[in-house]
């Protein structure tokens, strides 16, 4: 029996020839990841364990992301225990203020993450770097502290599906829209534990930036993973951003998948994922009343790349953001908020009347930076918009692409580039 690319990173990994779907397995990491929120459990776990020294300090990331700079005291001290941690561990990739970015987006700009790795992170959203073609999912905190003390974790091998991509986007059609329109189509809880493979033709009309904002999304159907084939852009990418070797796993033949859908990108359209679940989706042109809203966020671990804030740019050029709308735009790393001051991208947004944020996750998981009262809208590049994760228990998130957000921020309802003529 064919093993899928999942299957074989995963038997690689274990010492394995062979896995099959549901097979329990230790395999060995290649990296640990944790941020601000979940790392000061699993060092508090480690001490439990009555262990104070990490397998490897080179193959451990921590990242100081998610209320950073420090919103209160309390995360002030959650990043003072990890910080004291790593440098006690002498813990070679901590990223703090200054250096930091949003984890899923740094890690693949830093070169820690590569082809053929095994990935853990105490993040659900780490799923993300099976746009490199690596098996990498997100854990909870007691399994990233074991993950550190002994560079091992358990897994069950998950079953696959396949999703065959053909066709080319239409311009402002972009990886979020394939993701949402993926979830819409299967549910939130179509992929339950299993690996979403994405192949086809189509692949190569869809950019880096795509490929990780549609992996990043992978968990939002259940996905126990997602993941991309090695293909030259993979190559180029990595060549680029990391010294580390790579090993490219293709499916076999023969490999055995529980479903498969084919996605034909050129008859997609905007989408946006309406209150409260990432799988109630509607394409724009299904939107046939004024949705209101009062802020944009333009950002995330899903949607703050420099191709994103590009998009953004080139809607609110020229325009201004509505009256009464809260424009906030977030560079998802320290360089990409660079490159933008170099584009010119931040001049854009600030003359539009947005405002542009330090890196941080901020207002996607209600941290800060944007948080939402009892009854107000917000349009965003994020990636969840369950009741209250932006803020209010009464409040409303809609999931859309940068193109959409932006849009919507200059009419001030939820709108596609095509109202503004473009």
């Amino acid at each position: 029996m064919g093993m899928t690319m999942t299957q074989k990173i995963l038997a690689a990994h274990a010492g394995l020839p062979s896995v099959e779907a549901g097979q329990l397995i230790e395999a060995d990491l290649d990296l640990v990841l944790g941020n601000d929120i979940t790392s000061p459990v699993a060092i508090h776990e480690m001490d439990k364990f009555k262990k104070q020294e990490v397998f490897d300090k080179d193959k451990i990331a921590l990242v100081m992301d998610h209320f950073i700079p420090n919103k209160d005291i309390k995360s002030a001290e959650h990043c003072k225990c990890v910080r004291e941690f790593a440098c006690k561990n002498e813990i070679t990739n901590y990223f703090d203020v200054g250096e930091m970015g949003i984890e899923h987006a740094l890690l693949p700009e830093k070169g820690l993450t590569v082809a053929g790795d095994v990935i853990i992170g105490a993040d659900s959203h780490t799923c993300t770097y099976g746009a490199l073609g690596a098996f990498s999912t997100g854990v909870g905190s007691t399994d990233m502290a074991a993950g550190m003390v002994t560079g091992k974790a358990w897994f069950k091998v998950p079953s696959a599906i396949k999703f065959n991509l053909v066709g080319k986007p239409a311009k402002w059609v972009s990886g979020k829209d394939v993701i949402l329109h993926i979830i819409g189509l299967i549910g939130v809880d179509g992929a339950l534990y299993k690996s979403m493979e994405f192949v086809g033709e189509g692949i190569k009309y869809l950019s880096m930036d795509d490929r990780f904002t549609i992996a990043n999304m992978a968990i939002e159907a259940g996905g126990k993973n997602g993941i991309f084939p090695v293909d030259d852009l993979t190559v180029a990418y990595m060549k680029e951003h990391s010294k580390r070797p790579y090993k490219v796993y293709e499916a076999d033949e023969d490999a055995v998948y529980e479903q498969e859908y084919t996605i034909d990108l050129s008859t997609l359209k905007s989408t946006v994922a309406f209150p409260h679940l990432p799988e109630n989706t509607r394409t724009i042109d299904e939107i046939t009343e004024d949705v209101v809203i009062d802020q944009s966020v333009i950002g995330s671990c899903t949607n703050g790349r420099i191709e994103d804030l590009r998009c953004a740019a080139e809607i609110l050029k020229g325009r201004k953001v509505k009256k009464g709308v809260r424009c906030i735009v977030i560079p998802a790393t320290q360089q990409i908020y660079l490159q933008a001051m170099r584009e010119g991208l931040l001049e854009i947004f600030i003359e539009a009347g947005a405002v542009v944020s330090t890196p941080t996750c901020g207002p996607c998981l209600g941290g800060y930076m944007g948080i939402l009262a009892e009854g107000e809208r917000c349009i965003s590049t994020t990636n969840r918009n369950f009741v209250g994760r932006m803020g209010h228990v009464k409040s409303e998130v809609y999931l859309a692409s940068p193109a959409v957000a932006a849009a919507s921020a200059v009419t001030g309802k939820i709108s596609a580039p095509a109202e503004l003529g473009l």
